[in-house]
């Protein structure tokens, strides 16, 4: 990893070395969508399926109880996450640590093209993340879905709410993403993708779906 890489995965690492122990119990109550994201992910049999910020490995754990007979690849810049996910996970998902921005899934994982595509409040943590957005685009398969959920901009919300919520994330280097859903349009448009972004909770967060045409019969 170049030299910013590395400096954010140290402060990854630091920030989480001793949050990953308490991370699924806390973030439950504020990481919402999750689930919905799950329901909706409906990888094809024998599919193929790559969390990108994979963190503590809690949506790969429920994605192969959802969907058995998948195979899951995650990742993520954060050795001490990577510790918990692997844990959790054992030999259900092939683990990697890497940059969002350039991973090589073909060295890290043996294929390039993946079914379905998981961002599950990460891209508000990766610095360069329209980068990131558009590095995932490029490894998604015909016929394939990236799914995005990401904390929204707080419009339906008190006013209070919302500053008060971004004070408390930045503490843990998050940063809403309030352009997600134009950035996710224009990347979308650029190979051809079809994007559909859906505001949920009076706009707390947001539900994307970037859809990739199957190739012609």
């Amino acid at each position: 990893m170049e030299d910013r890489a590395h400096r954010h995965a140290a402060l990854m690492d630091a920030t989480y070395r001793y949050q990953r122990l308490i991370y699924d119990v806390t973030r439950r109550y504020y990481l919402l969508g999750r689930d919905r994201l799950i329901r909706d992910l409906d990888p094809p049999p024998g599919g193929h399926v790559l969390e990108i910020a994979c963190g503590t490995g809690r949506n790969l754990d429920r994605i192969a109880a959802r969907y058995p007979g998948r195979a899951l690849y995650g990742l993520d810049i954060s050795e001490e996450m990577l510790r918990s996910a692997r844990a959790k996970l054992g030999t259900r998902a092939t683990l990697a640590r890497a940059d969002a921005r350039d991973f090589d899934a073909t060295a890290l994982f043996g294929r390039r093209r993946y079914d379905r595509i998981v961002f599950s409040y990460s891209l508000s943590m990766i610095p360069d993340w329209t980068d990131a957005l558009s590095h995932a685009l490029s490894h998604l398969a015909p016929g394939g879905e990236l799914h995005i959920v990401d904390f929204g901009g707080q419009s339906r919300l008190p006013a209070w709410f919302g500053a008060a919520l971004r004070a408390w994330l930045a503490r843990f280097h998050v940063t809403p993403r309030d352009d997600l859903p134009q950035e996710a349009g224009r990347a979308a448009a650029e190979i051809g993708c079809r994007s559909v972004s859906e505001s949920l909770l009076r706009d707390y967060c947001r539900y994307l779906v970037l859809s990739r045409p199957a190739s012609p019969a």
